[in-house]
């Protein structure tokens, strides 16, 4: 499991336009054994909890503005449907299998 969520995390995802990782912290990863670059200084304490709140609330605005997307999208596409008595209509029937047969 730890691999599958390694991969999630490392691929980039169009509603945040990054990596999960590399939007929470700023970078990307190399491998899953090495999480930091050699010599990079390290975040402590206060400052840590800082930049993981601001990451947090870049991507959650990033995936509001995503849904408010594909919400618009949505609404041009769907017509609402008026039908009056003695219009044709083309229906899709589909037959659903009886479990006795």
């Amino acid at each position: 499991m730890p691999l599958v969520e390694f991969s999630y995390n490392n691929s980039y995802h169009t509603s945040i336009k990054a990596a999960p990782f590399e939007a929470l912290y700023g970078r990307k990863c190399r491998s899953p054994v090495c999480w930091s670059e050699v010599g990079d200084s390290q975040l402590t304490g206060p400052e840590l909890i800082r930049e993981t709140t601001e990451k947090i609330v870049q991507i959650k605005n990033r995936l509001l503005t995503a849904r408010s997307h594909q919400k618009s999208y949505t609404g041009r596409r769907s017509k609402p449907l008026e039908f009056e008595v003695g219009d044709m209509v083309m229906l899709k029937a589909t037959r659903v299998e009886d479990p006795r047969d």
